[in-house]
């Protein structure tokens, strides 16, 4: 589809440095390719964005902090190529077969025109800490070296596999400080986003073979700390025949997948990624007669990730005024009579952005609560449509008032091929662009890049994690995985370390970790403890008729297991110190029983749920087999920390 720097201060010193010099030496870990040929010490640009922030980065409620726990608000530009530029049909040899003419020969663009320090250069003029880099599945495993011609200004990297030049690009980009997001955009090396084969994760390919090239992937980029995030898939939509969904627990379930890859990236690969999912881009059939749409990130307001690490998740999403909530973007065939982004009203573009995406990062103390990053947006230097013009405006001051993070796209371009990107490169090397002449993007960029948000360190937030053992476990606690099966055959939930469990749903299924109130409750090392009979109950009958499963003394519960409806079993953990035994009895199976703000959000939609305070932890559910009762949760004991 078509598609900064910390404080003003140091925005304006990069720009005004510029960046002399080539790229450092460093190499990605378990990189076959050496970038020695590209070797020389970083530009004073890079130098003084390396020394801005330390990786790696993770998150605190909303934002995206280093390893000092400073905010670093992703300021990103795409640099696209690597991902193909094939158009589908044609000689693949013929730049005519490809997006604008740009044949990119599974290389990011611009390496035959400019030399790579002098990208690098510019992106720092652009005011950049970030970059987003596409990549398909078809360029890691193609093994043929690329044209000369490809790479005619940066004469290094002829003879190298495309893999080996994206390895050489990322230990360059890395040197100059910038952040680097790698993008899973595509299976197959073509340009995205049709009914091209790419249309899901596993499209052209298997989920197997999807997670194993990011497990590579990951583990090769594993010692450059500056390698920060993995975007796990591009604008996942409908194929000819069926549609992506959230949470459906079939093949083509894009909560699964990315929930299933993002633990595995972590515990296998390497703790320090971000996994970044993007909404879903598009379903249903787009006719005025069938219903269609684009939910973005609206699912996730009731079915959210809850990763083994907490704070590693960001959320993203896309927008391009040309498109709309309910628009595919198409003219003519495709095309149905709702509106475009650039059609709505400034006040209902507002509503509508907040409605489909950056709800996740301003409603806070939510399941979902999370950073989103707007990873593609962009507009055409050429855009004579007053409406795009102002989409493009507006669209601009709704980053700014929601100091949301971005990613502009595209970043490179050939003069003369196309007007989308803010970086155009002719074939002697020349420059034009948001940095050059009269662009009419420029300032709307320069206020977007510059303009004043949250700096500085970023304190602790309250989490909340939500469980669901709706079609598979959700143990979440690395701890508790290590304790191997503790009810065999039953589906088993458990928060992730560091939290404990406050919310039950009546017959879902689903549960509410947090910590608040009571960060790091549970005992290095201490005792866990399954429990499924009344043995711990000695201090009188609180839910009585009831069978109570709870836990010892001086623990509380972080797991529950389910068979079909009915609870199972409970999980306690040991605390680091003695809890109080006073509190209550909370009775959820004839309604919902939540605080009055009901913190955490909407957990279980559709079935009654109970949740103890956010000054109180859970040490037992009651449930009943009598008739009609199904050993179903109905009360939780709520005691005060």
């Amino acid at each position: 589809m078509k598609k900064s720097l910390p404080g003003v201060a140091l925005a304006a010193t990069l720009l005004a440095t510029g960046a002399a010099g080539a790229p450092a030496t460093a190499e990605p870990a378990r990189s076959t390719a050496s970038a020695s040929a590209v070797a020389s010490a970083p530009s004073s640009a890079g130098t003084l964005l390396a020394e801005s922030w330390r990786p790696p980065l993770s998150t605190r409620g909303r934002y995206v902090v280093d390893a000092d726990d400073e905010r670093f608000k992703l300021k990103s530009v795409n640099w696209h190529g690597a991902q193909g530029s094939y158009n589908g049909s044609g000689d693949v040899n013929d730049p005519a077969s490809h997006h604008d003419a740009e044949k990119s020969d599974q290389v990011p663009l611009g390496l035959d025109r400019a030399p790579l320090a002098s990208i690098l250069a510019d992106f720092h003029r652009l005011g950049a800490n970030s970059i987003r880099l596409p990549f398909s599945n078809e360029m890691l495993h193609d093994q043929r070296p690329v044209p000369d011609a490809a790479v005619a200004a940066n004469p290094a990297f002829k003879g190298r596999t495309p893999l080996q030049i994206f390895d050489a690009v990322i230990a360059a980009t890395t040197a100059e400080g910038l952040a680097v997001i790698l993008n899973n955009h595509t299976n197959t090396s073509r340009w995205c986003c049709g009914l091209d084969g790419n249309e899901r994760w596993n499209t052209s390919q298997s989920t197997a073979q999807w997670e194993s090239d990011w497990l590579f992937l990951a583990k090769r980029y594993k010692d450059n700390k500056r390698v920060v995030g993995a975007d796990l898939y591009n604008e996942v939509r409908r194929t000819v025949m069926d549609d992506a969904n959230w949470g459906w627990g079939n093949d083509h379930d894009w909560w699964a997948a990315t929930q299933r890859l993002g633990d595995r990236l972590l515990t296998e690969a390497n703790p320090d990624l971000l996994v970044i999912v993007e909404g879903i881009n598009w379903q249903g059939i787009p006719t005025d007669l069938t219903p269609h749409g684009r939910p973005t990130l609206e699912p996730a307001r009731e079915l959210s990730h809850t990763l083994v690490a907490s704070d590693k998740l960001v959320y993203s999403a896309h927008f391009y005024g040309y498109t709309g909530p309910n628009h595919t973007g198409a003219t003519g065939t495709g095309e149905t009579h709702d509106p475009r982004y650039q059609e709505l009203s400034r006040e209902e573009l507002f509503r509508t952005l907040t409605r489909q995406a950056l709800f996740v990062a301003d409603d806070t103390r939510r399941h979902y609560t999370a950073p989103v990053w707007i990873s593609e947006f962009g507009i055409g230097a050429d855009e004579t449509n007053p409406q795009g013009r102002t989409w493009f405006a507006n669209f601009v001051d709704y980053l700014i008032e929601h100091d949301a993070d971005f990613a502009y796209w595209p970043a490179v371009g050939f003069t003369g091929h196309g007007r989308w990107k803010l970086l155009d490169y002719d074939d002697r090397g020349n420059r034009s662009g948001v940095l050059d002449g009269d662009d009419w993007r420029a300032p709307h960029w320069r206020r977007l890049v510059d303009a004043p948000g949250r700096t500085g360190a970023v304190p602790v937030a309250d989490t909340w994690d939500q469980l669901t053992t709706d079609h598979t476990d959700f143990v979440q606690s690395l701890r508790v995985r290590a304790k191997g099966d503790w009810d065999n055959g039953a589906r088993k939930a458990a928060c992730p370390d560091g939290q404990r469990l406050v919310g039950l749903s009546h017959d879902s299924g689903r549960g509410l970790c947090t910590d608040t109130g009571a960060r790091g409750l549970a005992a290095p090392g201490g005792a866990l403890t399954v429990v499924t009979d009344e043995r711990y109950v000695t201090d009188g009958d609180w839910a009585g008729g009831y069978t109570k499963y709870q836990c010892p003394a001086d623990q509380f519960m972080v797991g529950y297991s389910v068979r079909g409806r009915a609870l199972s079993a409970v999980l306690c953990a040991g605390a680091g110190r003695a809890l109080p035994k006073s509190g209550r009895t909370l009775w959820f199976d004839r309604g919902d029983n939540r605080p009055a703000d009901a913190p955490g959000g909407e957990f279980a939609r559709g079935a009654y749920k109970g949740q103890c305070g956010s000054g109180e932890y859970a040490a037992g559910v009651a449930h009943s087999g009598a008739w009609a009762r199904g050993n179903k949760p109905a009360a939780l004991l709520c005691r005060t920390l």
